[in-house]
């Protein structure tokens, strides 16, 4: 036999002893590799999404506000984020927030947005901006969202 014909009967038997001096079978081959996760374009241009009607509160020396949203399109939306602006009587900004959601917005994902803003007198009236990172959002004000399970 040839060194390397004795070296690769060597491996084989350091690899079966172990399960022979247990009185079991080797062990099977390490099971193949999950499939790959697959990847979906997210929306380019105009966004649909659905919004409940902004639940704004005072708590404490915040404005809270809670606005519950469904995407409405057929991709995923990527960097979609939503702003809040807070004006006075003269229209001057007082105050906002601003949220992110942190990875893309799957079809028919209902997600909660909680925005807080500090609390100020001059605040009168609030607006709200629907963007994404690969164009505009068109949003649809409906009564009332069931988040998905």
């Amino acid at each position: 036999m040839k060194l390397h014909q004795r070296m690769a009967v060597v491996a084989i038997g350091l690899l079966l002893a172990p399960a022979a001096l247990a009185g079991q079978a080797p062990a099977a081959a390490p099971a193949a590799p999950a499939a790959p996760r697959k990847l979906i374009s997210p929306v380019r241009g105009e966004a649909g999404v659905e919004y409940t009607k902004p639940n704004t509160k005072v708590v404490g020396a915040n404005v809270v506000t809670v606005i519950m949203i469904k995407n409405t399109s057929a991709a995923p939306i990527a960097g979609f984020k939503l702003e809040e602006s807070w004006i006075d009587k003269a229209g001057t900004l007082s105050g906002g927030d601003t949220y992110r959601h942190p990875k893309p917005l799957m079809p028919g994902e209902v997600i909660t947005v909680t925005l807080t803003t500090p609390k100020n007198a001059r605040m009168a009236s609030n607006s709200y901006n629907f963007s994404h990172a690969n164009g505009t959002v068109k949003p649809k004000s409906v009564p009332k969202i069931v988040p998905t399970t």
